[in-house]
């Protein structure tokens, strides 16, 4: 097949890049490719994936241009800009795979190409995006998780897909050490008292830490200075370590998260969001480790409770957290890499987007 991807514009598509969408996209073109398949990416210019054709639209990643008087008018120029190159281009595929951000920007453009359109909604699914995306009805739309579908209320959902890891990088090791492991984004937004979501759970992290007197390692991509400065900063210690520099950007490489990950005693999902799909749940598995996680979101699609890992009730918050941590050693390593494999392998996603381009294809 002759496959066109439209890929988000702020960061290249590229093996070392951590962010979730754009690591999924060079996952899945990269299975792609293997399979014979003629595959090109709009996006940036500095994109690479051996053997696909990049399309550029910008030079390099938007978060590598500027500064911008205003960044906002920047970013949609560029959006704008691929809607129109999208246009131009689009019936020369047979297939177009949208991963854009935001995803509807692509999709304005839907009547004046033949190719059909299939768009991952890689998102939350907010009551505004789900009312922007049922506009328009000439689209195939796929969710990364069961949890992230029942959220579209207009939105037609086509299937869900979910997201693969590579298992080859997330290696299995059997052997744990004594700590726990959060790796999260540390977000700029801010209630109406001026205090910091927390979406990905850190502060659950700390507690539960402190409260048990475990080792926890921490990393992740820090939006808001502040936000370290006030909530994480006050709490390390000998045993609460953040691990790398404090960045916008992810610190450390896909194979140091790996290694953290491969012998790690269990990893933390302590998310306060509806998580679409969470990718570092499936890699901290694939490495053998089990994972404690809030009942939010994909949590109880991705953790099979009880044998890879616990889910626990929001609602029991500090108390369920702990007496999953109480029970972690029951979770055998080999279950959760073998959960992996059967469900959320790089094999299993590229095969299944395979097969919903060629059912799309004949329905046209």
């Amino acid at each position: 097949m002759k496959i066109l991807i439209v890929a988000p514009l702020k960061r290249e598509i590229a093996p070392k890049i951590t962010a979730a969408r754009p690591r999924m996209i060079f996952d899945l073109v990269s299975g792609l490719v293997k399979r014979e398949h003629r595959v090109s990416i709009l996006g940036t210019e500095n994109s690479f994936v051996p053997r696909a054709k990049i399309i550029p639209v910008i030079p390099r990643a938007f978060v590598e241009m500027g500064p911008f008087e205003n960044p906002f008018y920047a970013h949609t120029s560029f959006l704008a800009k691929t809607a129109k190159i999208l246009e131009k281009v689009g019936n020369e595929f047979e297939i177009i795979h949208n991963h854009c951000f935001p995803e509807f920007i692509p999709l304005l453009v839907e009547k004046n190409i033949k190719t059909p359109i299939l768009t991952t909604i890689h998102a939350q699914m907010t009551k505004e995006l789900d009312e922007t995306l049922s506009l328009f009805k000439k689209s195939y739309f796929v969710c990364i998780s069961k949890a992230a579908k029942k959220l579209a209320e207009k939105t037609k959902i086509y299937k869900v897909i979910y997201n693969g890891v590579n298992t080859n990088l997330y290696k299995f090791y059997l052997k744990k050490e004594d700590y726990l492991l959060w790796i999260g984004r540390l977000s700029r937004t801010k209630d109406k008292s001026g205090n910091f979501l927390d979406p990905k759970g850190v502060r659950w992290a700390i507690r539960l830490a402190r409260e048990t007197n475990s080792k926890l390692l921490l990393s992740g991509n820090t939006e808001d200075r502040e936000f370290f400065e006030r909530d994480v900063k006050p709490y390390l210690s000998k045993k609460i370590k953040w691990i790398g520099p404090i960045s916008a950007e992810q610190p450390l490489t896909k194979e140091e998260v790996s290694k953290l990950m491969q012998r790690a005693k269990a990893f933390l999902m302590t998310v306060n969001w509806q998580e679409p799909f969470g990718l570092v749940m499936a890699e901290a598995q694939s490495c053998g480790t089990p994972v404690i996680g809030f009942d939010s979101g994909s949590v109880s699609e991705l953790v099979h409770n009880g044998k890879t890992g616990f889910v626990v009730k929001p609602e029991t918050g500090i108390r369920g957290l702990k007496m999953a941590l109480k029970k972690i050693d029951k979770i055998k390593p080999r279950d959760c890499r073998e959960h992996v494999l059967k469900n959320f392998s790089l094999e299993k996603m590229v095969e299944n987007y395979e097969k919903t381009y060629k059912e799309i294809i004949k329905k046209k």
